[in-house]
């Protein structure tokens, strides 16, 4: 952690709607003129799209039929690792783009599914905001979750998280409900043993939950709306956490525990617009002081 330089990290799986915080993020820091350097987990994997085809392909011949972008063989830990400590030490860094589709990739002359060369990050931002995979990973070698100031977890109900990767695969990637299964089936060691337990690490986490039935995800023709769904959102030390305050403002809202807050799934982004935006001023006002800029 440092208070010259904040990380603020966001971590969830595949499907899970991190983007969507992610969009909330980029609208707080718009309003209150925060310049953020944004990192993108996708371009901490270790192989482009061809290569990663080839390995997983040259693995599951091997009988390795759990070969996914989850673990730690197919990701850059040591580097991401690497980005954090930089960064809360000196506010530099070194990071790269991956390149999802065609809009993505036309900009830089290269084939969607690879990556740009690795860059200095831009100079003076306030604060570095990451969204990915593995924000909180820890392991025997690897400690990325020391170093974020603010650590989110994104966790629908795992139904509702196949659901939400279904209809992305399906309807922008032009998967068929067979490739997603069998995606998600090759994904669950790494799923369970990396993804996982990262929530346990976080300071914050979302869990949105439907009001509708969702038992078999593999046969759902829409993702269940906000208004069909809650959102459980759970505070890891929640000392200093005016849950009145946020009751008061989010209409439909209580408390299940002493640290956890459940409101209508349609007050998702008003939610954490109210908890967030306090956190964003503490950490700028505390960069300032660090900085002598106070």
């Amino acid at each position: 952690m440092s208070h010259r330089h904040p990380i603020i990290a966001i971590t969830g799986s595949s499907g899970a709607g991190t983007s969507t915080v992610t969009r909330t993020f980029q609208n707080i820091f718009r309003r209150e003129g925060v310049t953020a350097a944004i990192i993108e987990g996708d371009s901490f994997h270790r192989y482009e799209r061809k290569e990663m085809k080839i390995r997983q392909a040259e693995a599951e011949a091997t009988g390795n039929k759990h070969f996914s972008h989850f673990g730690v063989d197919n990701n850059l830990f040591g580097e991401l690792e690497a980005l954090f400590r930089s960064y809360s030490e000196t506010g530099t860094g070194q990071a790269r783009k991956y390149l999802h589709n065609l809009e993505e990739a036309a900009p830089y002359n290269q084939e969607p599914g690879t990556f740009t060369a690795w860059e200095p990050l831009p100079g003076n931002t306030d604060m570095l905001f990451y969204e990915g995979l593995h924000g909180a990973v820890r392991t025997e070698e690897f400690d990325i979750a020391r170093y974020p100031d603010l650590l989110i977890g994104v966790v629908p109900v795992i139904n509702l998280e196949w659901i939400q990767k279904l209809w992305r695969d399906k309807h922008m990637r032009g998967y068929t409900t067979e490739a997603v299964a069998d995606t998600i089936l090759r994904r669950m060691p790494d799923y369970v043993n990396f993804i996982c337990p990262q929530f346990t690490h976080t300071h914050v986490n979302f869990q949105r939950v439907p009001v509708v039935d969702t038992s078999n995800p593999f046969i759902s023709r829409d993702i269940p709306s906000p208004d069909e769904s809650m959102v459980v959102i759970r505070f890891a030390q929640p000392k200093g956490i005016d849950f009145q305050y946020l009751h008061n403002m989010i209409d439909g809202s209580w408390m299940s525990r002493a640290n956890t807050i459940v409101v209508p799934g349609g007050k998702m982004e008003l939610a954490m617009q109210l908890i967030f935006t306090p956190f964003i001023w503490r950490m700028v006002e505390r960069r300032k002081r660090a900085l002598g800029l106070a």
